[in-house]
C-alpha cells in the first residue's frame, strides 16, 4: 500500500470511528483523534506551558539518564518510536546512542512525521530515517529492509497513560510481537498523583489545552461535515481518584442538536464527549502490566519536576523503564 493510500485509509477509518463514538450510550472519541495538524501544533504549545509538568520532568530525567540508557542499546540497532510527534525527546536519546543506525517514527499525523523526519535527517545525517504513517494502536508493518537489525521500541511522553490497564497490556503485547525476539522497549510514564498538580496541567490558565480539546469539533466539522458550534461547548478536566486518571471532556453548555455525517446527534445540557483519559500508574502497577505482556524490567529511572509551578502543591514525578522481551 502506498503512503497516499495509507493516509486515505486512516482518514476514512478516523471519520467512521469518531462518528460512531458520538452515537455511543456515553459519547466518547479516542484521544488519538485530537492530533490532526492543528492539534499536533497545539500539543507542542502545551508541552511548553508552566502548568504542564510532564514534558519538562521527562526531559530532565532523559538528560540525566540518556548515557546510561544508551549503553544498554545494541550496536546497529533500529529505534522504533510509537506516536513520535515532533520527535523532540528522541533527539536526546539519539545523541547519546550513535550505535543506533536507523529510526522508524510511527505517527497518525503525516504533517508531524514529515517535519520531524526532515529535522532529524538534518541533525543526524548518518541516521537512516524511515517514517511510517500508521495508527500504532492497530497492526503496523515495519520497513522490511530493517528486519535484520535488533529493534528497540521507544514509547515516551506518558502516552501509555491514555490506555486503561487492559488496553495498556494489549499494546505492550502487540509491541513485543512487532519488535521481535530479543527486542527492548523504553517506556515512559507520568506517575504523578497530586490533584493540585494534575488539574492545572490539563486545564491551563492560557486556555491552550481547551483549544486543543475543542479543535476536535473543528476537525469533525471539516472531515465529517458536522455543524458543531464551538461556543456551545467548553473544556473540562477532572482528576478521577477512583480510576487514578485525569479525564478530559467537552461539555455541552445547552441542549442542542448537531448534524454529523448526515446524521443527527442530540446533546442534553451538561452532557459530555469524553475525549481523553490520562492514567497515572504507579511504577509497581506499570511493571506488573508489562510483565503480564511478556516483558521483563531490566532497568529503571525516576525523576521529579525541576520547576514546580507552586511550592507546597505536591511534586510531579516521572519514571522510565527499560523492558526486555521475554
Amino acid at each position: 500500500m502506498s503512503e497516499v493510500q495509507a493516509v486515505a485509509e486512516l482518514e476514512s477509518h478516523a471519520i467512521e470511528e469518531m462518528v460512531a463514538g458520538l452515537f455511543a450510550s456515553r459519547k466518547t472519541i479516542s484521544s488519538k483523534y485530537l492530533y490532526d495538524e492543528t492539534g499536533s501544533q497545539l500539543f507542542e504549545e502545551i508541552c511548553d506551558l508552566p502548568e504542564y509538568h510532564v514534558t519538562r520532568t521527562e526531559i530532565a530525567l532523559l538528560q540525566s539518564c540518556a548515557r546510561d540508557m544508551a549503553t544498554r542499546l545494541p550496536s546497529d540497532s533500529t529505534l522504533v518510536e510509537f506516536g513520535s510527534g515532533a520527535s523532540i525527546k528522541t533527539r536526546l536519546l539519539l545523541a547519546a546512542a550513535p550505535q543506533v543506525s536507523a529510526y522508524v517514527p510511527i505517527d497518525i499525523s503525516p504533517s508531524a512525521l514529515d517535519g520531524a523526519a526532515r529535522e532529524l535527517c538534518r541533525i543526524f545525517p548518518k541516521l537512516s530515517v524511515e517514517p511510517v504513517v500508521a495508527d500504532f494502536t492497530q497492526a503496523v508493518v515495519l520497513p522490511s529492509a530493517l528486519d535484520a537489525s535488533p529493534h528497540v521500541g521507544f514509547f515516551p511522553g506518558s502516552t501509555i497513560g491514555n490506555f486503561d490497564p487492559a488496553e495498556a497490556g494489549r499494546f505492550l503485547t502487540r509491541a513485543r510481537a512487532l519488535l521481535g525476539t530479543g527486542a527492548r522497549l523504553i517506556l515512559g510514564a507520568d506517575i504523578t498523583r497530586e490533584p493540585a498538580v494534575l488539574e492545572p496541567a490539563y486545564d491551563d490558565a492560557a486556555g491552550v489545552t481547551a483549544a486543543f480539546n475543542l479543535n476536535l469539533l473543528t476537525r469533525l466539522n471539516r472531515e465529517a461535515e458536522a455543524d458543531f458550534d464551538l461556543s456551545s461547548f467548553h473544556h473540562r478536566a477532572i482528576w478521577n481518584e477512583e480510576e487514578s486518571r485525569v479525564e478530559m471532556h467537552l461539555v455541552s453548555i445547552r441542549s442542542q442538536v448537531v448534524e454529523v455525517a448526515g446524521r443527527v446527534v442530540s446533546f442534553a445540557r451538561g452532557e459530555t464527549i469524553h475525549t481523553e483519559n490520562s492514567y497515572k500508574y504507579s511504577r509497581p502497577r506499570l511493571e506488573a502490566i508489562a510483565s503480564a505482556a511478556g516483558w521483563r524490567v531490566s532497568a529503571g529511572w525516576e525523576g521529579h519536576d525541576p520547576a514546580p509551578l507552586r511550592e507546597g502543591a505536591g511534586r510531579a514525578s516521572f519514571c522510565i523503564l527499560m523492558l526486555d522481551a521475554q
